[in-house]
């Protein structure tokens, strides 16, 4: 009799949440012994199972964003998997594009999928049919799960309860309702009095910095340091037009009485609304009145779109574009120019194209870039122009040399000073700032998943995480050049304390 071919086997487990995985024989066991004991009963064909265990705890079927999954389509891809076998279809997957492109996967590579609960080969069009019809069923009732959560929170909000979520400055949440904190409550009085007072967010956020008010500090298991920020334009615009504050709870865009009790006046907070639409009204004219050729196109060298904008001085105005970074308060995500003269950058590139493309004088300014140039990018030693495919220009791309004007020209450019920046130093600033957004922002719920992304070890990035939090004059100071000899790369991740205080005194700034 001969004997079969090995057939290797790897078992898939999945569990949707953390609840029960404490326990000595969990879920996964269950799904795991539930596969070995169908594998057994296959041993006549050859069926072996892989000592690898394919395990994603706490992790949804809706996505295939698992470590497990990934590990065994990398080893399908290297040839190591004959049979992937799981309890039930929907531990693989709950959504019918991610089969199809898990079929599509094990197809590659003439891969079966076995359920043990549910028996299909889908080697066979009808193997794929019945799991095709299995599947929409689980993404039914994934879907109807979701619809039912988001219609509960719908008419929770109607009635006017807090349904969770980031807890605005000026409450706090007890018994799963918002209760006003008397000391948050007066500052946000009082942003909306400074508002009102000052005009406009450029000097609200210089008041509040000097006053050192910041964001509400946020305690979570991801952030255990969250919050506690300088507040910027976003979040200030949002805070100012939040109904919250007058005692309405909102869903989407309707609001409804809420349960919680106002802190802000409505008189003052119908005021603050008047004055943020007068605003608004007044940039729109600002910007049609600048005629600014590369409005929306223009961008600078780290992805910021540059906005027009202008300035009177002895009745003569200036136009020039200003990085959206800067106009936000973020002048650290600002690119290598962040502020430039209009005239210059518009004529360098008109000026080039006409010459490049052999356009005269019949074709205005105006229709060059609407018809030629799809995006700019402004550089402290370049112009980068993204043609349209109507220029019909290699690559569709065309760098012209360009210099911003030097202190003291006719152009509004930002200052530099006498000395150079320390590059590695700057780049250095840089990253840890990045490195910090994108831990606040969950898009690495820990420094060890960061670490392994930019392929460092976890201590290399909580050490260069300390540039992050240096203080607000040291940090003007490395972006100018005028940083202290005794500051170094090497000084600051590892001796330079975090306190700004202490971080002056030791470097005597």
């Amino acid at each position: 009799m001969a004997i079969p071919k090995a057939v290797r086997c790897a078992i898939y487990t999945r569990k949707s949440t953390e609840h029960g995985l404490e326990l000595e024989f969990n879920s996964l066991d269950a799904q795991r012994e539930a596969c070995e004991a169908y594998i057994k009963s296959q041993a006549s064909l050859g069926w072996n199972v892989l000592p690898q265990l394919y395990d994603d705890p706490a992790f949804s079927g809706g996505n295939l964003e698992r470590p497990a999954l990934k590990q065994l389509l990398k080893d399908i891809e290297a040839g190591k998997v004959d049979i992937v076998v799981v309890y039930k279809i929907d531990r693989l997957t709950r959504s019918l594009a991610d089969f199809a492109k898990l079929v599509e996967a094990f197809d590659a590579k003439s891969i079966s999928f076995v359920a043990v609960t549910q028996q299909f080969n889908t080697t066979t069009s009808m193997g794929r049919l019945t799991l095709n019809v299995l599947l929409s069923f689980a993404q039914f009732e994934r879907e109807l799960g979701s619809e039912r959560v988001r219609d509960k929170i719908a008419a929770s909000r109607a009635k006017g309860k807090w349904t969770g979520g980031s807890v605005p400055l000026g409450y706090d949440v007890k018994d799963k309702k918002l209760v006003p904190n008397q000391k948050e409550r007066e500052t946000v009085n009082l942003i909306f009095k400074r508002y009102l007072e000052l005009g406009n967010f450029q000097k609200l956020v210089e008041d509040l910095d000097r006053r050192k008010i910041i964001s509400k500090k946020r305690v979570t298991t991801k952030q255990p340091d969250g919050g506690g920020v300088a507040l910027t334009y976003g979040p200030l615009a949002y805070l100012l037009k939040n109904r919250i504050y007058i005692g309405e709870m909102g869903h989407k865009d309707k609001w409804f009485p809420g349960e919680h009790e106002p802190i802000v006046d409505r008189k003052l907070f119908d005021q603050v609304q008047k004055k943020l639409a007068d605003n608004a009204v007044h940039r729109s004219a600002r910007r049609s009145e600048s005629g600014a050729l590369l409005m929306g196109k223009l961008f600078d060298d780290r992805g910021n779109k540059m906005s027009p904008s202008f300035s009177t001085k002895k009745s003569v105005r200036y136009r020039f574009y200003i990085s959206r970074a800067l106009t936000r308060g973020r002048k650290l995500e600002a690119g290598s120019v962040a502020r430039a003269s209009a005239v210059d950058i518009e004529l360098a590139v008109i000026g080039d194209l006409r010459k490049r493309l052999k356009i005269g004088n019949a074709t205005t300014d105006a229709e060059i870039i609407a018809t030629y140039v799809d995006r700019v990018e402004l550089s402290e030693g370049a112009i980068k122009i993204s043609t349209t495919p109507v220029a019909r220009i290699r690559s569709n791309e065309v760098l012209i040399p360009w210099q911003s004007r030097q202190r003291g020209s006719a152009s509004i450019i930002e200052p530099k000073g006498a000395r150079q920046p320390d590059v590695k130093l700057v780049q250095a600033l840089v990253r840890a700032h990045a490195w910090l957004r994108d831990l606040q922002t969950d898009k690495f719920e820990t420094v060890e998943a960061l670490a392994a992304s930019v392929k460092l070890h976890p201590k290399v990035v909580r050490q260069e995480l300390r540039y992050a939090f240096l203080a607000p004059t040291i940090t003007e100071a490395i972006l100018s050049g005028d940083q202290p000899a005794t500051l170094s790369l090497a000084r600051i991740p590892k001796t330079l304390p975090l306190t700004w205080l202490e971080q002056c005194r030791a470097l005597g700034c």
